[in-house]
């Protein structure tokens, strides 16, 4: 599924907090919005989710606003947010359609390609961390979203879940296709992760740059390619100036 902003902003009691917002997405691209915090990259991804529809502009999914689409969208937040008092196959099955043994089949099925087979009957509470995230991330998959939002998804994990994580949602785009669009403030997962990369700097949040990452995958964390385009990205947002004042 393709998506559209056109000069979306968002002001909030007479304060802008993010404005002039346009690029596209293509179907099957992955689209990171990368910023320093408080430059409004959450408050667009509400705005895209439909959970914000208070926005100036327009946003569109295939030429269609995103409550037309809503069932077509899932999001991935900072925390799982499981609920305590279901199992994991509840919280992945829960508010599915169809007969008891269709939802368990189908759960089970995303618990497995996420790597929890065998966990459907723990509680969230005998999780580990990269665990109940890996348990968001199938239940927002069980869904077959076309478009799947993620708002800085591993940033409360460590360093090496995290990587597996993000090698996670690589393997889950291959199968899938989908459409995604992820938060980030961190630069490497931004590079190594995703096709193009929208930079967004000030208060209110205005978009900097646009960055192609014209590196096939599977990419090598670390490589001289990926490095180049991790200096335009800070040099982009000036983050590198404090750094050569120093000096």
């Amino acid at each position: 599924m393709s998506l559209e902003l056109r000069n979306v902003g968002r002001t909030f009691n007479d304060k802008a907090a993010v404005r002039n917002i346009s690029f596209t997405a293509q179907p099957g691209e992955i689209i990171g919005l990368l910023g320093t915090s408080g430059c409004g990259k959450s408050t667009v991804l509400r705005a895209i989710s439909g959970l914000d529809d208070a926005y100036d502009g327009r946003i569109e999914f295939n030429g269609k606003a995103p409550g037309a689409v809503r069932n077509a969208i899932g999001f991935i937040f900072q925390e799982p947010r499981l609920m305590p008092w279901l199992t994991v196959l509840e919280n992945v099955t829960f508010g599915l359609k169809g007969t008891r043994a269709e939802k368990e089949s189908k759960g089970k099925t995303f618990l497995e390609n996420v790597g929890l087979a065998g966990n459907e009957n723990a509680y969230p509470k005998e999780l580990s961390g990269g665990m109940a995230q890996r348990a968001a991330i199938a239940r927002a998959l069980v869904t077959s979203p076309e478009v799947l939002l993620l708002d800085e998804p591993f940033s409360a994990l460590d360093a090496f879940t995290k990587m597996q994580l993000q090698d996670l949602l690589l393997d889950i785009w291959k199968t899938y296709q989908t459409t995604i669009v992820l938060v980030t403030h961190d630069i490497d997962e931004a590079t190594y992760l995703c096709d193009r990369i929208i930079t967004l700097r000030g208060q209110p949040g205005e978009m900097e740059r646009e960055i192609a990452i014209n590196e096939a995958r599977p990419r090598t964390r670390g490589s001289g390619e990926l490095a180049e385009y991790k200096k335009e990205i800070l040099d982009s947002l000036d983050l590198n100036q404090p750094a050569a004042a120093e000096k």
